[in-house]
């Protein structure tokens, strides 16, 4: 493995711990600024958002620079937010420190992903791109509970310093152990911006919308739904949380791997157990142990797609990948953020603590139907295109009929 990779890795793993971490320092933070809950969750809507409207903005500021370059500026982007954020004398002033942690996000995972499919074999492209994203999957096991155990005990604001620290790693990593890659040649915006034309393109990132909105439709409301329907104590959700972050590493991990081999049929394999998954979970959320598997399942099913989505993205926008890899690191923001709000909706329409799961599996089951639907129109693009070829090829001339010589 090229350590550059791990360097990326750091990178993620920061990012990762300073996106979740704040869900369990809410009540912390609320206090400490002398805000409502509700109000203290707009640190976490806020830098969902920003991470949206980051991942355009950045990565069109910079396809005139260096794509490490552009690494070292997006970490240092991050250390400044979330030191803002530790420092922040009042809310909106740490709001605005996350949203500005916030703006690294997807140009950071959009970059760093054709950075680490630039580091190996063709063949193992999708390997190093769930490498990289191996260290936002850990940040949900050991990052999470770690910075949240931290903030409980030492104060939140020294949360947030740790996480800066991760980011000073990251950053040193990215300039001493990721090589320089010269920008592609003639990479403008307007190139960028046509990959967009791609109907490939498209696609996968609304796969990547439906199918992760699907893992988050069910995990956004984990905590209500494990405490009144499974009998779980409050203190042991965290534990849940663990399990479904261990589930995310071993799925990026194997997505990865196959993706590598058999791109389409691994999208389709993981979209058709996770949209399964989800609709069990229904049934499952009233056993504690049943509940426990399913949460983990999820994880690793909805990590899966990570892997092959991303480069199919990139596969598809070869000639200018870099704004499209950061917008489908917005589509799974936007995603979550879509099933969050679905979810809601379903339980406040009376249906249940445990409808949002039959949201997820519906969100699943609509991404499965676009992988479909891609695959049959590149079948039919494959198709057409040596059609086309076979008409174009010289027709061989006839044989003549040999004359005997000498006769007449």
């Amino acid at each position: 493995m090229p350590l550059a990779l791990l360097a990326l890795a750091i990178g993620a793993f920061g990012i990762g711990t300073t996106e979740f971490v704040i869900m369990g320092l809410l009540p912390q933070v609320a206090a400490d600024y002398q805000v409502s809950i509700p109000t203290a969750g707009f640190l976490v809507s806020g830098y969902a958002i920003g991470v949206v409207l980051g991942a355009p903005l950045m990565t069109a500021l910079g396809t005139r620079i260096s794509r490490k370059r552009m690494l070292m500026l997006l970490m240092g982007l991050f250390i400044a937010g979330n030191l803002l954020s530790a420092l922040a004398p009042a809310f909106g002033m740490m709001l605005t420190g996350r949203v500005v942690a916030s703006l690294a996000h997807g140009a950071f995972f959009g970059i760093g992903a054709i950075v680490a499919a630039d580091l190996v074999a063709p063949e193992k492209k999708a390997g190093a791109i769930a490498m990289m994203f191996t260290g936002l999957t850990v940040a949900n096991v050991v990052g999470v509970p770690a910075g949240t155990f931290i903030g409980q005990a030492a104060g939140w604001r020294v949360t947030f310093f740790a996480v800066a620290a991760l980011g000073v790693l990251g950053l040193l990593g990215v300039a001493k152990l990721v090589p320089e890659q010269p920008k592609a040649e003639g990479a403008r915006l307007s190139q960028e911006l046509a990959a967009f034309r791609n109907v490939q393109v498209l696609l996968a990132m609304a796969m990547t919308v439906l199918g992760f909105g699907g893992v988050f439709a069910a995990v956004t409301y984990i905590t209500p739904m494990m405490t009144e329907a499974a009998g779980f104590a409050e203190s042991s959700v965290t534990w849940l949380l663990v399990l479904f972050g261990v589930g995310m590493v071993v799925g990026n991990l194997i997505g990865g791997r196959f993706a590598d081999r058999r791109l389409m049929p691994m999208l389709f394999v993981s979209l058709s157990a996770l949209a399964l998954t989800l609709a069990a979970f229904t049934f499952t959320a009233d056993n504690k142990i049943a509940a426990a598997v399913t949460v983990t399942l999820i994880g690793a099913f909805g990590f899966a797609t990570v892997p092959p989505l991303q480069k199919r993205v990139l596969d598809q926008a070869a000639a200018a990948p870099t704004l499209a890899s950061a917008m489908n690191i917005g589509a799974f923001n936007l995603g979550n953020a879509i099933a969050a709000w679905l979810g809601g909706m379903v339980i406040a329409a009376g249906f249940g603590i445990t409808a949002p799961n039959w949201v997820g599996a519906l969100l699943a089951v609509a991404a499965l139907g676009l992988a479909v639907l891609s695959a049959a129109l590149e079948r039919g693009q494959s198709r057409r295109t040596e059609h086309t070829a076979d008409a174009v090829l010289p027709t061989p001339a006839p044989e003549q009929a040999a004359v005997p010589v000498g006769r007449h």
